[in-house]
């Protein structure tokens, strides 16, 4: 597997910042995976300045952000300008406060591993439980620290689908039905809540009792409420099915739930498509 590389300079600038705590955390998984890192141009030299993989020989580095690594790493991500250059993923630890993560090229990545179907990892937890998926798929046990993201029973999950993605949330909760019941709660905005609770109703879920926890639409400011989960750490996964191919009224709103995601980026994790979700829900075959 290849995957590009991205730390904020908050991440990256000392060994108390998200790089290094993804890096000691997952050190192992990185190594027996064989994970070949495309890093930026900073994030790279964060990694030899701090001593992190040392000695791994699969890293490679890309320009600084200023001189197009990025945007390389978007090229990448479609399938670049030959086979041999195709990324599978990205892990980009986002600093909210930091305005690089909504230039053009960061929002671009991000869009192109939606429409591709390939993870764009944006937390550090998110970047310890990916690797513990991916190890999961190969075979290979999960570290301490990678097996405490996966107990869900003691987790709550936001479940939250744009429009033309709403059918497919039902369709991926059904089918993993048994798997998200096992979450301490759920909770969802205002249509797609409706639709999973008359789902799980059907499924034999006790009437009188939601499955999912509805707050308000996404328009009315359902997004923010489940913001302040997350920031208040009483909402530990978010599974958001997003549609990238058409313009949104609400983008501020959708903009404020990612953000808080990752300002709690030690603690929530965050699959923003059906591709991503489905891995992780196979994960725990």
């Amino acid at each position: 597997m290849r995957f590009g590389l991205i730390a904020s300079r908050l991440h990256r600038r000392d060994a108390n910042g998200g790089l290094a705590h993804w890096i000691e955390a997952s050190d192992a998984g990185i190594r027996s995976l064989q994970l070949e890192l495309h890093a930026v141009g900073g994030t790279y030299d964060a990694l030899m300045r701090q001593g992190l993989l040392a000695g791994y020989e699969r890293l490679v580095r890309y320009p600084d952000g200023r001189d197009g690594g990025v945007m390389r790493l978007v090229s990448h991500i479609a399938g670049g300008l030959a086979t041999a250059s195709e990324l599978d993923g990205v892990i980009y630890l986002i600093d909210p406060v930091d305005p690089s993560s909504l230039y053009p090229e960061a929002l671009a990545l991000k869009r192109q591993c939606v429409v591709h179907g390939k993870p764009f990892v944006s937390t550090v937890a998110g970047a310890i439980e990916w690797m513990a998926v991916e190890r999961a798929h190969a075979g290979l046990a999960a570290s301490e620290a990678e097996r405490r993201l996966f107990e869900i029973d003691q987790q709550t999950v936001a479940l939250i689908a744009h429009d033309a993605l709403k059918d497919r949330m039902v369709e991926f909760a059904a089918e993993h039905f048994d798997l998200l019941s096992r979450f301490r709660a759920r909770v969802g905005t205002g249509t797609t809540g409706g639709r999973l609770n008359d789902m799980a109703w059907s499924r034999g879920w006790p009437k009188d009792q939601p499955w999912v926890q509805r707050y308000l639409s996404g328009p009315l400011g359902g997004d923010a409420q489940i913001a302040e989960l997350v920031l208040e750490r009483r909402c530990q996964k978010a599974i958001f099915f997003e549609d990238p191919h058409v313009a949104r009224q609400h983008e501020a709103d959708i903009q404020l739930l990612e953000r808080a995601v990752c300002s709690a980026t030690r603690d929530t994790t965050c699959f923003n498509s059906p591709a991503m979700a489905e891995r992780w829900a196979s994960a725990f075959a």
